[in-house]
């Protein structure tokens, strides 16, 4: 295997999860009844640029189809982080009704829609059909492509240089990560920033977050390959700031390398070197992380036996990618985790991929009245616990497993 930064030959594995469906393709009563398309599950650390990467079997129109249902907008907690982001940037940049304001991967317009609210021009990018209609649905024009540096070109062409750019979670979600970064460098305009969140590769690696991995990301980023790659394709990051989102964060600053605009903060080297401590570049940091995705997989596995033996009710809450990685991982089917509840329309009353545990509307919890709710977005916990606190009418519990199994 090459990497696909720096093309250096990888041989240091980091953890092998066997093979999956991608994590996104929910099944229909119709697709239930044919075969899924499992592809092996493996990621490699380059020890030249220490780039974390995942093993491309499967190309992204596959994974990113028109049948992709993840939503943003159904997290309120996801809103409220956008708008206070869109407050924070129009505030820095003094963005107005004469800037223009770029989104690659816009989803539904979760975020576009408050740039809207405030008459500044916008552009959505997002190649799955789904959510780009919805966007449109809320006003926001988007293109339905994939953003590479060709369409950065022809946008700039046509008049849509930027004078922000957002990239909020595909960084990790595109193969041709040099090609990418390119085309933020193409698009932006002299005075130009782009911001990339995305999840800290420390905090996968700290608190065993292996259900983070699945087929739609090929990288998990620390902020010294983001700097390298970024510097690599003519953008140069000169502010980082650590965010609570995706189980622990980061929020990038980049600028065109050319131009210089802004000054490096301090915060930029001291990420560098707490990274540099913790050992991001030494083949010993990425030890022992199978070890630990097989005792969390394990821990699961024998409190849903036990449960199952005890005669105990046992289902689930929020149909996302990293629970189907979790549950496929564990071996969990139906007959241990009955159902699993989502607000998200295009969600119900399809099936989990691989699994094939149904997915249903929260109604079914009332009438159910299980014992347990094991909540697979752990990172929405304390939201979903706050939606669902009506459980504990019946003495409902709830359940996690990553890092480590929790019953509350």
């Amino acid at each position: 295997m090459k990497c696909r930064h720096c093309n250096s030959d990888i041989t240091l594995s980091l953890i092998d999860l066997g093979s999956a469906p991608p994590s996104n393709a929910y099944l229909t009563k119709v697709t239930l009844r044919r075969p899924e398309k499992w592809f092996p599950l493996k990621v490699m650390v380059c020890d030249h640029c220490w780039l974390v990467q995942a093993e491309v079997y499967s190309r992204s129109a596959e994974l990113f189809n028109d049948e992709y249902a993840y939503f943003s907008s159904f997290s309120q907690y996801w809103l409220e982080h956008s708008e206070r982001y869109v407050t924070k940037m129009v505030e820095f940049l003094g963005l107005s009704e004469k800037s223009q304001v770029v989104e690659v991967a816009s989803n539904d317009g979760y975020l576009l829609q408050y740039m809207q609210k405030l008459r500044i021009p916008c552009l959505g990018i997002e190649p799955t059909a789904s959510t780009a209609a919805a966007a449109r649905l809320k006003g926001i024009e988007t293109l339905e492509e994939f953003f590479d540096t060709n369409l950065g070109k022809r946008l700039v062409r046509e008049g849509k240089q930027a004078d922000l750019m957002i990239a909020n979670n595909v960084l990790a979600h595109v193969p041709d990560i040099n090609d990418f970064a390119a085309g933020f460098a193409t698009m932006l305009k002299p005075e130009g920033v782009a911001t990339f969140e995305f999840p800290h590769l420390v905090n996968l690696i700290g608190e065993a977050q292996f259900d983070t991995i699945y087929h739609e990301h090929f990288s998990y980023l620390s902020l010294t390959t983001v700097v390298a790659i970024f510097q690599a394709q003519g953008l140069c990051v000169f502010d980082v700031e650590e965010l609570d989102t995706h189980g622990g964060s980061l929020r990038v600053f980049a600028q065109r390398a050319d131009r210089n605009c802004y000054g490096v903060t301090p915060r930029v080297t001291e990420f560098l070197e707490r990274e540099s401590t913790v050992g991001i570049k030494t083949t010993d940091y990425y030890q022992g992380f199978q070890e630990k995705a097989d005792q969390i997989s394990r821990d699961l596995l024998f409190f849903l036996l036990e449960a199952k033996r005890q005669n105990k009710k046992v289902v689930g809450y929020g149909a996302a990618a990293k629970g189907n990685t979790l549950m496929n991982y564990a071996g969990v089917r139906p007959n241990l985790i009955s159902f699993v509840v989502d607000r998200n329309p295009a969600k119900q009353g399809k099936f989990m991929p691989g699994s094939r545990i149904p997915i249903v509307d929260e109604s079914y919890l009332r009438s159910a009245r299980p014992d347990y709710i094991v909540v697979l977005p752990w990172n929405l916990k304390s939201e979903i616990m706050g939606q669902l606190d009506y459980v504990r009418e019946w003495g409902a519990k709830f359940v996690t497993a990553v890092p480590k199994l929790e019953v509350v």
